[in-house]
C-alpha cells in the first residue's frame, strides 16, 4: 500500500476511536497484533502495557474507557514512510479517580497488508501514572 492509504487507514481509526467505535478501528488492525498502548506507566494504569491479539487489544479500549474521560484528543502531524506511520499529537483526559492530565503523545503503527500489526504510544508515562495515583507524589517518586 501507498503511505497515502496507510495514513488513511489510521486516520480512519483515529476517526473510529472519536466515534467510540471500537469494532471498526479493530477491523484495521492484524489477528496477531501487538499493541503497546501509553507504555511505561506504572501498575496503577489498568491498560498499560503489552497486548496480543484483537481481543486483547478491545479490552486495552474497554479499560481505557472505563477509566478515562478524553476533553481533546487530537492526533495532529502524520509521518509515514512505507508502511510505518507515526502520529504525533495531543490529549487531555479526566480519570476516573478526578485527575486531570494533559500531554503529547507519539503513536508508532507498523502496517502489514493494509492492517496494523503493531503498535506502540510514547508518552508522558509519570503524569498518567499520576493522574491514576490517589497519593501524586509517591507516583512522582515511583519514576525516580
Amino acid at each position: 500500500m501507498t503511505e497515502a492509504q496507510n495514513t488513511a487507514i489510521i486516520q480512519e481509526m483515529y476517526a473510529a476511536f472519536g466515534r467510540g467505535d471500537i469494532a471498526t478501528l479493530l477491523d484495521h488492525c492484524t489477528e496477531d497484533i501487538v499493541w503497546n498502548g501509553v507504555y511505561g506507566c506504572g501498575p496503577q494504569v489498568p491498560f498499560t502495557g503489552e497486548r496480543r491479539g484483537k481481543a486483547a487489544v478491545a479490552e486495552f479500549f474497554k479499560l481505557v474507557s472505563e477509566t478515562e474521560k478524553f476533553e481533546a484528543f487530537e492526533p495532529k502531524d502524520f509521518i509515514a514512510t512505507g508502511d510505518i506511520v507515526v502520529t504525533l499529537g495531543h490529549y487531555t483526559s479526566q480519570t476516573h479517580i478526578g485527575k486531570r492530565f494533559d500531554g503529547d503523545f507519539a503513536m508508532v503503527f507498523h502496517l502489514r497488508d493494509g492492517r496494523v500489526a503493531r503498535f506502540q504510544e510514547f508518552c508522558d508515562s509519570l503524569g498518567i501514572t499520576a493522574a491514576h495515583t490517589a497519593d501524586a507524589t509517591r507516583a512522582a517518586g515511583a519514576g525516580a
